[in-house]
């Protein structure tokens, strides 16, 4: 896999995670999430970037280099209601997205296993931005 890029976490989203990993049972996606959370730069919720991918944050990604985009709110798993708007951040690719800035990319194992390679080109909506810190 290539290097991966710098990720930025608010102290709430890193929080809120880590409360969520503890009730997962051990797997890859979980393994993941942690991975990044690890290496992530963590900032107070006030001091993030308004460019960067984080929980609830609504997101315009493109996968493999394509034209293709895909708009989608990274979530926590109880906030999945089966719309195809949304993505949990254990899904195999919503792991690689929290944290990444507009115009960054990362390689990451896709649900078949083999790599994607994902680039952010537009944070639609981000809390922190917004002020929202509770959601």
């Amino acid at each position: 896999m290539a290097q991966l890029p710098p990720v930025i976490i608010s102290t709430l989203d890193l929080a809120r995670l880590e409360a969520l990993i503890e009730k997962q049972p051990d797997s890859d996606a979980v393994r993941r999430l942690e991975d990044e959370l690890e290496r992530a730069t963590v900032v107070a919720p006030q001091d993030m970037p308004d460019n960067i991918v984080t929980m609830n944050s609504v997101i315009r990604f493109s996968m493999n280099r394509t034209d293709e985009t895909f708009t989608k709110t990274l979530c926590f798993p109880r906030d999945m209601d089966g719309s195809k708007d949304k993505i949990s951040v254990l899904a195999p690719i919503g792991s690689a997205l929290l944290g990444l800035a507009v115009g960054q990319s990362i390689e990451w194992p896709g649900p078949n296993g083999k790599p994607l390679t994902v680039t952010i080109t537009d944070v639609e909506y981000q809390p922190e931005r917004a002020g929202d810190y509770q959601s």
